[in-house]
């Protein structure tokens, strides 16, 4: 019985998240849900990661997309894209959720350390909002940092307010 505890304690269930030009691993905890895309409504300026709000069921909720806030084109939505909407970790978003622009449908990973390892050949900003990359078998996918997204929608849309009131 031991044994399985530790087996359980040494991997966790993940969602790789594909991007147009990278994917994104986090637990699988982290996504309420995909959707299908519909264009966001932006009806101020705002940053180009800063896609705008969606309605998801009652709420409006923010979308970004993650390869525009690393500099990265990110492309024309297509028929592939959705939305996966993300549980806030931090507090700092009124709605509790926010949204990431995908390439598809999240695929439901089982992640250890035996098939898991940091990849350092790429530096990212300590501001930024990679954590790290990592390897697994033939993927080299990005961990991001949560609250930093977070905390960016929150400036961003605490400027928003600012400048309608």
């Amino acid at each position: 019985m031991q044994t399985a505890t530790k087996a359980a304690i040494d991997e966790i269930y993940c969602q790789l998240i594909p991007l147009r030009q990278m994917r994104l691993i986090v637990p699988r905890t982290c996504v309420a849900e995909v959707i299908r895309y519909t264009v966001p409504q932006k009806p101020w300026t705002a940053p180009a990661w800063f896609q705008g709000l969606v309605p998801w069921t009652t709420l409006k909720v923010p979308v970004l997309s993650f390869e525009t806030l690393c500099g990265r084109d990110a492309g024309e939505p297509g028929g592939r894209t959705r939305i996966a909407i993300f549980n806030a970790v931090s507090g700092k978003l009124d709605t509790g959720y926010y949204g990431v622009l995908t390439e598809g449908f999240p695929q439901l990973v089982r992640v250890n350390r035996e098939v898991m390892k940091l990849d350092e050949r790429q530096a990212w900003p300590a501001e930024g909002p990679v954590v790290c990359q990592i390897r697994m078998i033939n993927e080299y996918p990005l961990i991001p940092d949560l609250e930093r997204l977070e905390e960016l929608l929150h400036g961003c849309l605490s400027r928003t307010a600012q400048r309608l009131n």
